[in-house]
């Protein structure tokens, strides 16, 4: 239950209530942004809530136990500080969302009545609905060693060892030329790399339209000298010649390719001899020992 300052218990007790529901947003980037489902400007803790901007919510839904609780955030891109093009970039992934009931007339009076993360955003035109995640759903991420073929590790990270800061492993270019894909473009700059260096690896913009947006590598591939680079998703600005960007490489966590392209089997963290389901379900031929052994002693 909720402890209630007597004031704002009084007034919800009242029958005639002046309730406004507040969002405060704090970004990644450290961007924090405030709105108000009121008419008006609301303003406390330092954070201005801005009206008149075509927020609404779904009811709040909070299921006992350890359930993730139900609440979605729908508004159209009405305010300057909400633009489609930062949602594209993804600077409102995983931003920390606090909503709070506040009795317009009085700010003091207020209650939080939850906090959460975005989750899934939904672009349509130019509306967009957000889905807020109850912070039970940190439970729900894995924790810990996983036993999997693959490495669990990220690459870069403390348990990979690699640092993708190395210039082996990073590069900057520009768009030398838009393909007729959204998705793909020539690059230069990258003249020295081998292809698929790049392939599941960080492109960060760092001019243009997207400057300071990052994209998923979906493939990096070489013809002669010409680097093309494709990306998972289209980008929230149409490329243009001259757009520059940083690269770094990426990994598709199997054993030949951390020896191979990184020289770093020493330190992978998946589990490359672990039987499959191929394995589990064959049945024994002859010309294998199915004893419990090992397969790879002689």
């Amino acid at each position: 239950m909720k402890a209630l300052s007597a004031p704002f218990a009084a007034h919800l007790a009242s029958g005639a209530t002046t309730l406004a529901r507040c969002w405060k947003i704090e970004r990644r980037d450290a961007a924090v942004l405030g709105f108000t489902d009121h008419d008006r400007d609301l303003a406390f803790d330092g954070v201005t809530y801005r009206a008149a901007t075509g927020l609404t919510a779904t009811r709040v839904e909070s299921p006992l136990g350890l359930g993730v609780g139900d609440l979605s955030v729908m508004g159209v891109l009405a305010d300057a500080s909400l633009s489609e093009t930062d949602l594209a970039k993804g600077l409102y992934d995983d931003a920390k969302v606090t909503l709070q009931l506040v009795n317009w007339q009085d700010v003091s009076q207020r209650t939080i009545l939850r906090t959460g993360h975005l989750g899934e955003v939904r672009r349509s035109d130019q509306s967009f609905v957000a889905e807020v995640r109850g912070l039970a759903h940190k439970l729900d991420e894995v924790t810990g060693r996983r036993f999997m073929f693959g490495c669990d590790a990220d690459l870069g990270d403390a348990r990979c060892g690699i640092d993708l800061e190395d210039a082996a492993f990073s590069a900057s270019g520009a768009v030398a030329s838009v393909t007729s894909s959204e998705r793909a473009f020539l690059a230069s700059g990258l003249g020295a790399f081998a292809g698929e260096l790049f392939t599941r690896g960080r492109l960060l913009w760092t001019s243009g339209g997207n400057s300071g947006g990052a994209a998923e590598v979906k493939r990096h591939t070489l013809s002669g000298t010409v680097h093309t680079i494709e990306l998972w998703l289209p980008q929230a600005v149409a490329l243009q010649i001259g757009d520059a960007f940083a690269l770094t490489a990426g990994c598709d966590k199997q054993f030949a390719t951390c020896a191979a392209k990184f020289a770093n089997q020493l330190r992978f963290r998946g589990f490359p001899h672990m039987p499959g389901n191929d394995w589990a379900m064959s049945h024994a031929g002859g010309q294998d020992i199915m004893d419990g052994g090992s397969r790879y002693k002689g």
